[in-house]
């Protein structure tokens, strides 16, 4: 169950590689210092060993045989008050990809190792610094696409869900350590008193479990986004509206119909949602080998969408390809968009109401830059369902997490069924150690090396 924590030293370049104004060489363990006085003399001649921890120092790179390699500000961070709690390096240098490489070839050179994947937040784990939980989260804040989901993320890495989850672990441990202490005598009978005290407390622990596992759909949401594709026939503004969404010109938009062949994907934040949209090829009848492409492609993007935007034209009177295309996609998660209504509108709004529901239609014009606000407001509205989250709600965002409680709630309906039909207090005591390991391998208080590397292979190489 316990992994080996390396006792060497690694290093990488903990920013992306290419061209920018700085990048960080990251190295730790015991000898990052040792290690950092030899490719380090300040402009004062001092030696890193010699600097004050978390301070920064002004000097230079050196190779002993080619001399200055860059300039560059160096920080030593010592032990235990660092994100790996060890001792930690970090040089900050000119971020071009050659300096960057020839500064880390120096540190392997002189002792360290090239970190794996994730290393430096598994350390972060395995000396205690972060629980399991709160070092996932780690990947999440880099990757949020909106600040919603950056909140949600930033309260699990300070610890809010581990607070839930260590809780609910703590009261059933207590429900099971009284248990044991009953079989420990078993001459004695069990009171009716004591049932009714186990079975508040796991009534209690299944409670906060259900809460907690009711917010997946909307952590998910915030951590993942949902897929809205854009649909509709040749010509009536999905590539406009597309581009309206994103507040950019991503794709080509032409008067001549069929000018997307392939899918366009691109990531909107809409009012703190991240909504992965999904341009479409018109849906119409084929016209040649590439266009027929386009379609299938559509249609298949049609049945993964969690919410479909259906454009038509309301300058022209509903055509027999938008009722095909209503078909298709009755019964789904459908708003209506009813754009060019800065023409002559020839579509009969009814129509569509009686199609797609009164509440779900919207005009707009993409050329004039109309209604495009209020089709948001519906969007938004229509994923969240008029739900607001407060930024310090714990949210359960990730699919592990999901499935751990998902199997601890199992065990505690388990252990609910033992103590009504007096099932032996061996099983109702395995049924609550099975509950309460779930929860620990969401904190990491349980953990096996394959879990560990599982998490932390997800990670870029120097976080």
């Amino acid at each position: 169950m316990i992994a080996h924590l390396d006792e060497d030293t690694i290093a990488a370049i903990s920013t992306p590689i290419g061209e920018g104004g700085i990048g960080i060489i990251r190295l730790s363990g015991p000898d990052a210092v040792k290690i950092s006085d030899k490719i380090f003399v300040s402009h004062d001649k001092d030696k890193p060993s010699k600097f004050k921890s978390h301070t920064l120092y002004y000097g230079y790179i050196v190779d002993d045989k080619k001399g200055k390699v860059d300039e560059a500000l160096l920080t030593t961070m010592r032990s235990p008050r660092t994100y790996t709690k060890e001792d930690i390096v970090e040089i900050n240098c000119h971020g071009g990809i050659v300096v960057l490489r020839k500064v880390l070839e120096l540190t392997v050179k002189h002792g360290a190792r090239l970190a794996e994947p994730g290393e430096f937040t598994k350390r972060a784990f395995l000396n205690g610094r972060l629980d399991l939980s709160q070092a996932e989260a780690v990947l999440d804040v880099i990757r949020a696409k909106t600040d919603a989901g950056l909140r949600a993320s930033l309260n699990q890495l300070e610890g809010g869900l581990s607070k839930e989850i260590k809780l609910v672990r703590k009261t059933i441990m207590e429900v099971c350590a009284d248990i044991e202490a009953t079989m420990d005598f078993p001459e004695e009978d069990i009171t009716p008193k004591a049932k009714k005290t186990w079975l508040r407390s796991i009534k209690d622990a299944r409670n906060r479990l259900e809460r907690l596992l009711s917010t997946y759909h909307d952590g998910a949401i915030l951590k993942e986004g949902i897929v809205a594709v854009i649909c509709g026939r040749p010509n009536v503004g999905k590539s406009s509206l597309l581009n309206m969404l994103l507040r950019k010109n991503k794709a080509i938009v032409t008067h001549i119909p069929g000018t997307t062949r392939d899918p366009i994907e691109e990531t909107a934040n809409i009012k703190g949602i991240p909504i992965r949209l999904v341009d479409t090829a018109g849906i119409r009848k084929e016209r040649g080998i590439i266009e027929k492409e386009g379609i299938k492609r559509s249609h298949l993007y049609l049945s993964r969408a969690d919410l479909i935007l259906w454009v038509l034209d309301g300058s022209e009177r509903l055509k027999k390809e938008d009722k095909g295309i209503f078909r298709r996609i009755k019964g789904r998660s459908t708003i209506a968009v009813i754009n060019k209504c800065d023409l002559k509108t020839k579509l009969n709004a009814k129509d569509i109401k009686k199609l797609a529901g009164p509440e779900d239609v919207f005009r707009i014009s993409c050329l004039n830059k109309i209604g495009i606000d209020k089709l948001e407001d519906k969007i938004y509205n229509k994923v969240w369902s008029g739900k607001v989250h407060s930024s310090d709600e714990a949210l359960v965002n990730n699919i592990r997490h999901k499935q751990a409680i998902e199997e601890a709630l199992l065990a505690l309906s388990g252990a609910e069924r033992d103590i009504n039909k007096r099932f032996p207090l061996e099983l109702l005591a395995s049924d609550l150690r099975t509950s309460a390991y779930s929860l620990a391998e969401i904190t990491g208080e349980e953990y096996t090396d394959d879990l560990l590397n599982m998490i932390f292979s997800k990670f870029c190489i120097g976080k």
